[in-house]
């Protein structure tokens, strides 16, 4: 099983994702996108899906974090959430598998523990977890992730919710942790990605700021509103 470092150069992931609903949804466009990240300098990607990690690892030479987000009725955890899920990812080609890690509900039988040790030792493939507060980065660390990320911060109920980056969270996962910290949430400029590498982040992980035009084009019309009042 490789490593984050023999998989990752350090520096910027793009999260290529688009739900249903959204306008740039679809394989085809997220392997463009992947593409426009390569050709811009992107040391990998993320993606959402087996139909989007597929296209997207015959578009580009580059390493994908893959991810698969579901709806379980009942239950909170849906960044891959079960181990089939993480078995159809690693058979689409992800390189490495990202898991919700926080202390949300998980269906049954897919245990953090039992979740990180099936992906290990039946897909041979790294785990990333992702997490919203320093306690879950310290149990998924503990119960054997190879890299903890800050992806949910803010985004469960009991973690604290700021505009931008948690920041404050990214230095206390690089204060306790000896696993690699990636830095991923929110990161809406060039500063922000700069400012986590130079925390100690192995990488940082940008999405909607690249691969979404509709919040890209809201940042300008909001600005714009402003000025024109």
């Amino acid at each position: 099983m490789k490593t984050i470092q023999e998989l990752f150069p350090r520096g910027l992931i793009v999260s290529c994702q688009a739900r249903p609903h959204e306008p740039m949804h679809g394989s085809e466009i997220m392997a463009r996108m992947a593409r426009a990240a390569y050709e811009g300098g992107a040391v990998g990607i993320r993606a959402n899906g087996p139909e989007d990690i597929a296209a997207i690892k015959a578009a580009v030479p580059l390493p994908v974090i893959g991810i698969y987000k579901l709806d379980v009725p009942g239950y909170q955890s849906y960044i891959t959430p079960t181990f089939d899920s993480a078995r159809e990812v690693a058979e689409a080609g992800a390189d490495m598998i990202a898991i919700h890690a926080t202390a949300e509900t998980r269906p049954p039988g897919q245990e953090l523990d039992r979740l990180i040790g099936r992906i290990h030792n039946e897909l041979g493939k790294p785990v990333m977890a992702d997490v919203s507060t320093l306690e879950e980065g310290l149990v998924a660390a503990r119960l054997g992730a190879d890299v903890v990320s800050s992806t949910l911060a803010g985004y469960t109920a009991y973690s604290r919710k700021m505009e931008g980056p948690d920041f404050l969270l990214v230095e206390e996962l690089l204060s306790a942790l000896s696993v690699p910290v990636i830095a991923e949430g929110r990161i809406h400029t060039p500063d922000d990605a700069a400012h986590a590498l130079e925390l100690g982040c192995y990488a940082v992980v940008v999405g909607g700021a690249i691969t979404r035009p509709q919040e890209i084009t809201k940042r300008f019309t909001h600005r714009i509103a402003h000025a024109l009042k």
